[in-house]
């Protein structure tokens, strides 16, 4: 009898490793599309991902680089200061969208050009993303707005 116990001990340890190492794997299965990172326009230029890879980048709308009015794609490019990235999107832009404003987009790189699938602008004057803040900041193009 004692024997069946610390048999049925194990089993159950077994069990319950292998049941932990599965929902495991399925939590990470099921993460691996929500899992967005972020890159700068300069990390995109010096290392270019995959087209099929989905990442965020973010920067400011460079001035005079906004093309509307073709369709429903809107062109523009984003910039850290050091190197600029063109964009296309098709949808509707933020309300407070505009040139020299923070953004950051989430999308794919193909062919030299960043495909959006969503467009995020800063909520008032003075807020600028922190991934954005961070790279105008390495960049030292970052201006305080209260200066």
């Amino acid at each position: 009898m004692k024997g069946l116990k610390k048999k049925r001990r194990v089993q159950i340890i077994v069990v319950a490793f292998v049941a932990l190492a599965l929902a495991t794997g399925l939590i990470g299965y099921a993460f691996r599309d929500g899992i967005n990172y972020f890159r700068s326009p300069t990390q995109v230029a010096e290392e270019p991902p995959a087209p099929n890879e989905i990442f965020r980048i973010g920067g400011l709308v460079e001035e005079g680089s906004i093309v509307r009015g073709q369709g429903e794609t809107v062109r523009f490019s984003v910039t850290d200061g050091a190197n600029t990235v063109p964009v296309e999107y098709t949808g509707v832009l933020p309300d407070l969208f505009g040139e020299n404003q923070g953004m950051v987009g989430t999308g794919s790189y193909v062919d030299g050009v960043f495909q959006a699938s969503e467009i995020l602008a800063k909520h008032d004057e003075e807020y600028m993303p922190k991934e954005v803040l961070d790279a105008l900041k390495e960049q030292g193009t970052y201006v305080d707005p209260n200066s």
